[in-house]
């Protein structure tokens, strides 16, 4: 479940609380008078186990408050935490290593590397921290995705949504408490896309993990638990179980207002 609160929230009770929590998040890009205010003071807290999604029009802020969120980018002012984690004190080398270990990254154009197969894809993750998979989790990941008669194929030998796939089952490997999705379904066509839509509301309902995903799909987002909106860099509105009739109403009045 998300929670959204208003400019200067009082949210000193609940730290630790949420998977991902934002308090008074401010990003801005440039300076002087052509700074771009991204992010104005957006505070948000997603629960573990729920399935999110963020929308807004074009330029409203959805991908920087991803980038933030996920550790990616620090914003100008304000806390992000993880869990009990405060990303904003950790330098860039343990910020790095938080992100290889504790979130799952899902993007729109796979990012996979050419150059290995689909099992040295999903399990890059763990050697890079110098970690060795666990084989019922690997193995239950594969079962899940329906991927373990292609680990020896290579991405260029997949189609669009087997590659998302590997990308989904290497979010996945190292266990992590949040799984970040930037328009993971945009390069797909419909069916396929709504099979990937389907594999990320599994991993929330059957492997328990919290997934936030940034979309202009008001299908996808009939996918989740809840949607947050923002606009102008501020969240301006949510809905639980969200339905894409609402979602595209919503959406149709905020870029009217825009």
């Amino acid at each position: 479940m998300v929670r959204s609160w208003g400019q200067q929230p009082d949210v000193s009770a609940v730290k630790g609380r949420y998977a991902v929590q934002l308090t008074d998040v401010t990003k801005r890009f440039g300076e002087g008078p052509t700074a771009v205010l991204a992010l104005d003071k957006v505070g948000a807290g997603i629960e573990p186990g729920t399935f999110t999604a963020v929308m807004g029009p074009s330029g409203s802020g959805k991908s920087t408050f991803l980038h933030c969120a996920a550790g990616l980018d620090r914003p100008t002012s304000g806390e992000v935490r993880l869990g009990a984690q405060d990303l904003s004190r950790l330098r860039e080398k343990r910020l790095t290593e938080l992100r290889r270990t504790r979130i799952g990254f899902v993007f729109q154009a796979f990012n996979l590397l050419p150059s290995l197969t689909v099992e040295q894809n999903i399990t890059l993750p763990l050697r890079l921290a110098g970690r060795q998979a666990d084989a019922g989790w690997l193995d239950h990941i594969l079962t899940t995705i329906g991927l373990g008669e292609r680990l020896s194929r290579f991405p260029a030998q997949l189609s669009g949504g087997q590659q998302q796939r590997v990308a989904i089952a290497r979010a996945l490997v190292t266990r992590p408490e949040v799984i970040f999705a930037d328009e993971p379904t945009g390069a797909l066509d419909p069916e396929t896309a709504r099979d990937i839509l389907g594999l990320l509301r599994q991993a929330v309902t059957d492997l328990h993990q919290t997934v936030v995903m940034v979309t202009h799909d008001p299908m996808a987002a009939a996918h989740t638990d809840h949607a947050i909106f923002l606009s102008a860099g501020r969240i301006v509105d949510e809905m639980h179980a969200p339905n894409a009739d609402r979602v595209a109403h919503v959406l149709s009045g905020l870029r009217r207002a825009a």
